[in-house]
Formats: C-alpha cells, structure tokens, sequence
C-alpha cells in the first residue's frame, strides 16, 4: 500500500510541479517581452538606436510580477550580444507538494524559469 501511494504521489506532485515549471517559464517569458517594450525614449527621439532603458524595464517587470502574483522572487538582467542590450527575467515559484510531503519528503520545491527578450526594431 504504501508503495502504491508513493507512485501516486510521484505523478501527482511531479505533474504539479511540471505546472508549476511551466508558469515560471511563461511569467519570465512574459515580464521580459513587458521589460523590453520600454526603450529609451531620449536616445530614439535624437534618432539613434531603439535600446532598452534599464531602470524603467526593471519596474516593468516588477510591476507585472507583483499584478501577476505568485512568485517568490525574481531578477532582472541586461546581458549584451552583438552589441545589442537584450532583458533576461528569471522567475522563482516555490511549489507546495501535496502527496510527497507527507510522506516525509520536503513540503516544498522552488522551481526558476528564465527568458530572454530584445527590443524590437523596424529595419531601414
């Protein structure tokens, strides 16, 4: 009996905290695409290049975490690539198992999701 509750445990925790995986992809996923449509209005007002302001972008993307609930953290990165600023979010959602913590495995599982997104520019 227990090793039967053990397997049910398993695919109910494991397939909540697949779920679980999945929204912190799509939250990080969605803050950045938020964070990158914030540029810096001087530089493309002057015509020069379309980039990403940094401090406006890290309030984007705090703001739709805190409207969008549910993460126990996250940060904002600005990696360059090519010259290029691009805006990478990780995200952190703890999971609270159901099955498995009581059956003496930790309660919880903190689970990262990570994106990364530019902003977009017409060409010439």
């Amino acid at each position: 009996m227990v090793g039967v509750l053990a397997i049910v445990g398993l695919s109910f925790d494991g397939a909540g905290q697949l779920r679980t995986l999945q929204r912190a992809d799509n939250l990080a996923a969605e803050a950045a695409r938020s964070g990158g449509q914030v540029i810096d209005r001087a530089t493309a007002i002057e015509g020069g290049p379309k980039r990403i302001d940094k401090p406006g972008a890290t309030v984007a993307v705090a703001k739709y975490l805190a409207a969008a609930g549910g993460t126990t953290g996250h940060t904002v990165s600005f990696p360059e690539i090519g010259g290029e600023i691009l805006i990478r979010v990780t995200v952190t959602i703890t999971y609270q198992r159901s099955m498995l913590g009581a059956l003496g495995l930790a309660k919880t599982v903190t689970v990262t999701g990570e994106a990364t997104a530019r902003a977009i520019t017409a060409g010439p």
